[in-house]
């Protein structure tokens, strides 16, 4: 926690100090992006309130070496992330570890705050865009994507949905009270949030079939996730241990981990997800910096009777301040008008492992991470009602359809989302003593499979199989 983390701070852009910002002085999260229809490259940016600050034109301003308005000291490396992060990817902002990062945040807020320098203010205005005129892309190169099953309350809503073991008796897999499991995802199929998804083609055999059939996917679901960028990664070979394992994260996006429950279910023995979950997964197009969410960090603490984890799991500073307090919600538009129907809102406190865990377990074997690489933190579904993470959990495998209201005409159902629909993922911290900061959001539209005509697609009941 440092001056950048003053509740009470504010910036000379009057958009960035509205109580329900997104994007006040204390988030300044990253993104790539250029003016909406351009045909130049994309280039790193941060979220000021309504605007975008161009980090390509302020490393060849000098603004950030300027004496006496960037800290002390911080100027020089301060410079040199900013230029690391004026092009397309910020994988090479990543790479320079959390003392470069640190310093372009320090550096950001002081030119930012209200009290900067009047021909600072004035210089900076050129570089900014309203938020509205830009376009963006997957703000990393991804070179390897990693999906983890970390919540436990979804864990049991889709055993007892899938009846795995007997009536009465918790459904949740022996190895999941162990360790964060997880899956190798397909990392080239990730895209920016607003990017319309195409529902999949596949196999499925759904109750009462004795072969499977092709077609589209009858089941289509999404899923509430975050997204973990790693930053610094580590060598082959080599662990990275978990009481430094946050160190070596750069932040957190919204993820939506598309999923096609009837393809799913029938692919997933022996091996997992494969077609099921590779035709789509959207990420927000801001990451939102570790320190800019140092405020809502909080305590982990296991249920009691749950296992105490392995020591390559386990360490103090994860014990009191591995959890992350963030907010996160799902909401539905039909193409036909009805919505926006809130299907989701929980937060990712109640996840069973810590980012910190993910990232120690992940590398324990010798794995190497690199610099923008992805983990997703799988499902986020909380304890109480409303906190279903998914539709298949919302709906119960699609035996309970929910209505969407609309403001004109008779509420729409769904079991599972159709062409048309629009899913939107958001997500927001508050605490004591904090200012809120926001995620954006991470949207996506339904579009008919591929040679399929636009229209109501058919739905089955039942649950589909299980998923992260």
């Amino acid at each position: 926690m440092d001056a950048t983390h003053d509740p009470a701070a504010r910036s000379w852009l009057a958009a960035a100090n509205a109580p329900d910002a997104d994007f006040p002085i204390q988030n300044l999260p990253f993104g790539v992006c250029r003016t909406e229809g351009g045909t130049g490259p994309m280039h790193g940016a941060v979220a000021i309130g309504d605007a975008v600050l161009d980090l390509a034109a302020l490393a060849a301003s000098g603004l950030l070496a300027r004496a006496g308005v960037v800290p002390q000291g911080l100027a020089p490396l301060a410079q040199q992330a900013a230029q690391s992060a004026g092009g397309p990817v910020l994988n090479p902002l990543l790479a320079l570890g959390p003392a470069a990062w640190g310093a372009l945040r320090q550096g950001l807020f002081a030119l930012l705050r209200d009290d900067a320098p009047a021909d600072v203010q004035a210089a900076l205005r050129p570089m900014l865009s309203p938020q509205a005129a830009v376009e963006h892309a997957v703000p990393v190169a991804i070179g390897d994507y990693s999906d983890f099953f970390t919540s436990l309350d979804h864990c049991r809503n889709t055993g007892r949905l899938m009846s795995i073991g007997q009536p009465g008796v918790d459904p949740v897999m022996p190895n999941f009270w162990w360790m964060p499991i997880a899956y190798h995802g397909r990392a080239s199929s990730i895209v920016v949030g607003g990017t319309p998804v195409r529902r999949p083609m596949g196999q499925r055999r759904l109750p009462g079939m004795t072969a499977p059939e092709y077609g589209p996917c009858l089941r289509l679901d999404y899923e509430l996730e975050l997204g973990l960028v790693v930053g610094t990664g580590n060598a082959q070979g080599e662990r990275i241990d978990v009481a430094q394992a946050d160190g070596h994260l750069f932040g957190v996006c919204l993820l939506n981990d598309w999923s096609a429950r009837d393809i799913q279910g029938w692919e997933m023995a022996p091996l997992g997800p494969f077609l099921g979950k590779s035709f789509a997964t959207s990420v927000s197009p801001w990451i939102v910096t570790m320190a800019a969410l140092e405020p809502f960090r909080c305590a982990w603490r296991r249920d009691a009777g749950s296992p105490e984890p392995l020591g390559y799991l386990d360490a103090p500073v994860v014990r009191r301040r591995g959890g992350l307090d963030i907010q996160v919600a799902a909401e539905l538009r039909t193409a036909g008008g009805a919505g926006p129907l809130r299907l989701s809102r929980t937060s990712f406190r109640h996840q069973y492992w810590t980012p910190a865990q993910m990232v120690a377990h992940h590398t324990v074997g010798g794995c190497n991470l690199n610099p923008g690489d992805l983990l997703g933190t799988g499902t986020i579904s909380g304890p109480g009602d409303g906190e279903a993470g998914t539709m298949i959990e919302v709906t119960l495998g699609g035996t309970q359809p929910v209505d969407v209201p609309a403001a004109h005409g008779p509420a729409e159902r769904r079991a599972f989302l159709e062409d048309g629909d629009t899913l939107t993922l958001t997500a927001w911290c508050e605490a004591p003593g904090a200012r809120r900061i926001g995620f954006g959001r991470c949207a996506g539209t339904i579009l008919p499979a591929s040679g399929q005509p636009q229209g109501r697609a058919a739905q089955g009941t039942g649950p589909g199989g299980t998923e992260t």
